[in-house]
């Protein structure tokens, strides 16, 4: 049953690295995996190996998210920008007051040094849906040392910020100018402009959980204060402007509904 779940929370968190200004790591908060996707991305090949029955039905959900159902998700978005924009705030939302917890002192007070951070947090995501991008035209179909060079430093910030709740690796890829080039890359299979976003990625995955790691060891409250903020941050960038109207109304509200019943339900049995 536990691997079942996996395998479905991998599908969301592929599913949110391809769509800009969703965050995988928000997904992996608010599904209550972040911690232990933080502790098994290491160095460490004996502890990979002693916990692959939580990394590999994940990584088969996300591989399987990232190629089955972007193209899903992309109509989605294309054609009910509107709920689909819902759905995600939902699950967002429903996250909230686990998240919330971690951030309690021992006694049920709150830490006032997470609040500050997460208040900081929350004021970098608003800078972020100010600053937003416009998706880049370029494409690069052909592999040169400058287009190598591009595509692993992309890859490389694009994974930090997967790793960072509320950052989404996407978005970076927009910010670098690589978005479109990478996501070509993946739906045609072209492996000469994968190699080095793929190098990217693992050098990108290994330095940010190792950052993540120290400061969840070190200010542990503040740093989950700071992912309260950086979470909630969420919603403005991905708020699509209202509810609609008709039909879209209805879809609306039964989605943010929806989304947030489901990571509520999900976030919750793990516990705290």
């Amino acid at each position: 049953m536990e691997s079942i779940k996996l395998l479905g929370v991998g599908l969301i968190l592929g599913i949110a690295n391809v769509i800009p200004g969703v965050s995988g790591g928000t997904i992996a908060v608010v599904f209550n995996v972040y911690d232990r996707l933080i502790a098994v991305i290491t160095p460490n090949i004996k502890k990979i190996i002693e916990a692959r029955k939580f990394w590999l039905p994940l990584g088969i959900g996300v591989g399987g998210g990232i190629l089955l159902f972007s193209k899903i998700i992309t109509f989605l978005f294309s054609n009910y920008p509107i709920p689909t924009n819902w759905f995600f705030i939902g699950i967002i939302l429903g996250s909230m007051p686990m998240l919330y917890r971690r951030v309690q002192n021992s006694n049920g007070g709150t830490s006032l040094s997470g609040i500050v951070c997460g208040i900081f947090a929350l004021a970098v995501m608003v800078a972020m849906s100010v600053l937003k991008p416009q998706e880049e035209t370029a494409l690069y179909t052909d592999l040169t040392p400058l287009v190598c060079g591009l595509l692993f430093t992309a890859g490389a910030l694009a994974a930090i910020a997967m790793i960072i709740p509320g950052i989404s690796g996407s978005f970076l890829l927009l910010a670098t100018g690589m978005y479109r080039t990478i996501i070509q890359a993946v739906s045609d299979l072209r492996i000469a402009l994968l190699m080095p976003t793929a190098l990217g990625i693992a050098t990108g995955l290994l330095a940010g959980a190792a950052l993540v790691r120290f400061l969840m060891a070190k200010v542990p409250k503040q740093t989950y204060g700071a992912i309260l903020g950086l979470v909630g941050g969420s919603v403005i960038i991905l708020f699509p402007g209202g509810l609609g109207t008709g039909f879209t109304l209805i879809a609306s509200i039964l989605s943010v509904f929806a989304g947030g019943a489901l990571s509520f339900i999900a976030s919750e049995r793990r516990g705290t």
